[in-house]
């Protein structure tokens, strides 16, 4: 479910109760972890976090108006997702998240290609979240996100 919310706080306070404490960890644990560059933003109706325009300024090659996407974390209908592009794209960073994932949970992962899914608030594991955020820097994101792009990919009209 996309939110109206023009801000983390206005998206944050038309949660419920149960969603919006573990969303606000979720917030607080990237917030703290994320290394220096990305910026946090709403974006696609959820909590975001992008490489700005002044560290790469074309943007997302779907959209170059928008700032390159590299977290989002959103409160669905049936699920809190996380949402990591890095995650997508290293295999080395995948193959850390799962080996790292029964540290901090006995739940069977739920993750498809960039997004991992919570059914129930108290079954995400923030601190491990918080760890995943800190892992790869803008510069590295770029890097990967050059290379994986198509040659000469632009912009939809």
């Amino acid at each position: 479910m996309q939110s109206s919310a023009a801000t983390a706080k206005d998206y944050l306070a038309s949660l419920s109760e149960d969603r919006r404490d573990v969303m606000s960890r979720l917030r607080s644990a990237i917030n703290k972890n994320l290394p220096k560059g990305f910026e946090e933003r709403m974006l696609y109706g959820s909590l975001g976090w992008v490489v700005p325009h002044s560290l790469y300024a074309e943007g997302y090659h779907c959209d170059p108006a928008t700032p390159l996407p590299f977290i989002n974390v959103a409160s669905q209908k049936n699920h809190i997702a996380v949402y990591h592009m890095g995650i997508y794209s290293s295999r080395e960073l995948l193959a850390w998240f799962n080996a790292e994932w029964p540290k901090y949970s006995s739940k069977k992962l739920d993750m498809g290609k960039s997004c991992i899914r919570f059914k129930k608030p108290e079954d995400v594991p923030v601190e491990l979240i918080g760890k995943l955020a800190s892992k790869m820097t803008p510069k590295q994101w770029i890097e990967i996100y050059d290379a994986a792009k198509p040659a000469g990919k632009t912009a939809r009209k």
